[in-house]
């Protein structure tokens, strides 16, 4: 059975930093590239960090240089390390992982809230 669970979220102060991770199960998941998602209440999801089976890393432009995406095959598990968080990070947090091959296989987790508040 496949699974995705997210943990680490909660309530912080802006200028606070969280740690996410996402454990893995039922897959291969170093064959998988993995992604983590946002969505704020009353905006689409959108993509806020990638890391491919390689690990190789990309970013949205409004956390370059404060998120910090990796991977642990041998824990099959992916992070997020949140530094200088601000009110427009609050949001539901969602771990994705996606493999080309012969058409997409694609898994997601439940997600996590991440809440910023002074």
């Amino acid at each position: 059975q496949v699974q995705l669970v997210e943990s680490g979220g909660g309530l912080v102060q802006p200028g606070e930093s969280l740690r996410l991770s996402c454990a893995a199960s039922g897959f291969t998941f170093s064959y998988y590239d993995l992604r983590w998602y946002r969505q704020a209440p009353g905006k689409e999801r959108e993509l806020v960090a990638s890391i491919s089976s390689s690990s190789g890393t990309n970013y949205a432009d409004s956390v370059k240089g404060r998120f910090t995406i990796s991977r642990d095959n041998a824990k099959n598990t992916v992070y997020l390390q949140m530094n200088s968080l601000n009110l427009e990070d609050t949001a539901v947090y969602y771990c994705n992982a996606r493999w080309w091959n012969w058409g997409l296989t694609e898994y997601w987790g439940q997600g996590t809230q991440v809440i910023v508040s002074s």
